[in-house]
């Protein structure tokens, strides 16, 4: 049985999917096997993974998640794109918009993608899903479908309230659809050392959160190596191996395959 991740924040630009590709193809080198799930209409996962015209892709999330409310049968292979750093991935294009509006009013509509994670699982021993920068219907789908969050806040600017308005929205789905959802813990991401220092963040972020949270101890630095990675679609261990920020995902990868 998979452990299913999620990365979420509704604030866009806080290395989301930076972290979901460096993490799930982390987690593949330490031999485990991945898929991670683009489930945001802007299709960011599947353009770093190497797709950069999503729109062409002829079956994606949209596709398997219409399946699923038409209650269709289908090949559990469909739509499974391999990368060559030994992750599958389940990519995303703009049609997810459509089918994100298609769900509201929808009796149990925020089950679907936790129907088809159900069907896939234990084909992996990591599920990780890419959310969209919003607290929507798929967003929503996602924290149903979900074990864990990890929660990526840019350090430059920790924007409190939003945070506590996702941990509301955690709370509430864990109370009454998803009783075994837990946070993994926030992640701090781009953080530029010539003018934050990472332990005033922390340290912030503890005075907020108290011991209720965990705070990763390892921060991903502020680089251009981790946008040039993802322009290239490949991991940051492929792209710049002996960085920093491949040196710190290493670091959180281990952290996440450690977490009980």
């Amino acid at each position: 049985m998979s452990k299913v991740i999620i990365c979420a924040n509704q604030k866009g630009g806080v290395a989301k999917s930076t972290s979901v590709v460096n993490i799930g193809i982390g987690l593949a080198r330490l031999g485990k096997k991945v898929l991670v799930i683009d489930n945001d209409p802007q299709g960011s996962l599947t353009e770093a993974l190497g797709y950069p015209q999503p729109d062409k892709i002829e079956i994606t999330l949209a596709t398997i998640m219409e399946w699923v409310l038409n209650e269709e049968e289908f090949d559990l292979d469909a739509g499974i794109l391999h990368h060559e750093e030994g992750i599958d991935l389940m990519p995303a294009n703009i049609e997810l918009s459509g089918v994100e509006t298609s769900l509201i009013g929808i009796m149990s509509s925020e089950t679907v993608l936790r129907e088809y994670v159900e069907m896939i699982r234990d084909k992996y021993d990591y599920i990780l899903i890419d959310c969209s920068p919003n607290l929507g219907q798929l967003t929503l789908n996602a924290l149903v479908a979900a074990g864990e969050v990890i929660i990526p806040g840019q350090a430059a600017y920790l924007p409190i309230k939003g945070l506590e308005q996702l941990l509301k929205t955690i709370s509430r789905v864990k109370r009454k659809m998803n009783p075994s959802l837990n946070i993994m813990g926030i992640l701090i991401t781009m953080v530029d050392y010539r003018t934050v220092y990472a332990n005033e963040i922390t340290e912030i972020l503890y005075q907020h959160y108290g011991n209720n949270i965990h705070i990763f101890e390892e921060v991903i630095p502020m680089s251009v190596r981790a946008a040039e990675a993802a322009a290239e679609g490949v991991s940051i261990y492929t792209h710049d191996p002996k960085g920093k920020v491949a040196s710190a995902y290493e670091i959180i990868t281990k952290e996440v395959a450690e977490h009980e």
